[in-house]
C-alpha cells in the first residue's frame, strides 16, 4: 500500500522510531473516529499525512 510506505516515511522524518510509529498508526484517535491505518485503507491519505507532518513540530 503506497499510502502507507510513505507515512511511514513522514513520521520517520519526524523522529518517530519504528516501535513509535507503529503505536502511532493502530492506536484510535477520537478526532479520526478510528485508527490512522484504517483511515488509509479507507483512502484518506492526504489528512494521514497531513497529521504525521505536524508531529514534526
Amino acid at each position: 500500500m503506497d499510502s502507507l510506505k510513505g507515512t511511514i516515511v513522514v513520521l520517520a522524518d519526524a523522529g518517530y522510531s519504528d516501535e513509535d510509529l507503529i503505536v502511532w498508526l493502530f492506536t484510535a484517535d477520537e478526532s479520526l473516529r478510528g485508527r490512522p491505518i484504517d483511515a488509509l485503507r479507507e483512502g484518506r491519505k492526504t489528512e494521514i499525512r497531513r497529521r504525521a507532518q505536524t508531529l514534526a513540530w
